[in-house]
């Protein structure tokens, strides 16, 4: 009987102690939170992006009527089809200003503006909300909100120069 309550014992120990090395949803959020902040603050320092965290099967949704708005299938198609077209529209890349970031399990939540100058010498701002889902510290779906006119009017009055 010792040998069995030891047994017991052992198991209850390892169940213990297993979910207490479970990774909580408040782990999560707080882990998904510090990648996209960081992220967001080497965008600011021009050292880096949120498009770093990318996987590359994502899925990046442009929600509205601008003209980049649907559904992204792949880092490669948006980076090619938005970002890189974008960027060569840029004289001086945006930078974020994060007004509020919220998590919620695999989701962050960004709500931010940014701001830089266009090839022609406009300014552009824009105010963003992004809805980022994360797995292992990739996002891998996500729903960008902006302001569609803004975005319009720079998309259709700059001619974009090949960026890498």
């Amino acid at each position: 009987m010792p040998g069995f309550i030891a047994s017991v014992a052992l198991l209850a120990a390892i169940v213990i102690g297993g979910s207490a090395m479970a990774e909580t949803a408040e782990d999560i959020e707080t882990r998904n939170v510090a990648a996209v902040e960081a992220s967001f603050n080497a965008w600011a320092d021009g050292t880096g992006s949120p498009y770093d965290l990318l996987a590359e099967d994502a899925t990046w949704t442009i929600t509205g009527n601008s003209l980049a708005s649907k559904t992204y299938n792949g880092r490669e198609a948006f980076m090619s089809e938005v970002i890189r077209p974008f960027v060569g529209r840029m004289s001086v890349g945006l930078k974020p200003v994060i007004r509020e970031m919220y998590a919620d399990g695999d989701t962050v939540i960004v709500f931010f503006d940014a701001a830089g100058t266009a090839r022609d010498g406009q300014p552009y701002e824009n105010t963003y909300a992004w809805f980022l889902e994360l797995d292992n510290g990739r996002i891998v779906r996500a729903s960008a909100f902006f302001d569609s006119i803004a975005f319009n009017d720079l998309w259709e009055r700059v001619a974009p120069v090949q960026t890498k």
